[in-house]
């Protein structure tokens, strides 16, 4: 259930902000969390909507 809550506000924070190398657990989780297979395939899924995204999204995830 936790994972269900974190993943979209890390995904998301990451785009508006970097998470800081010197945060090394949330970008530890935030990396566990994409290499999930359903996790990853709701980002690929999502891709075409990116340009929605108010603040842009970059190309690294």
């Amino acid at each position: 259930m936790a994972d269900c809550a974190a993943a979209p506000s890390l995904f998301y924070a990451d785009w508006v902000h970097e998470i800081s190398p010197r945060f090394a657990r949330p970008r530890e989780y935030r990396a566990q969390l994409l290499a999930r297979p359903s996790f990853a395939r709701a980002v690929e899924e999502g891709r075409p909507y990116r340009s929605y995204f108010p603040l842009g999204a970059p190309d690294r995830d």
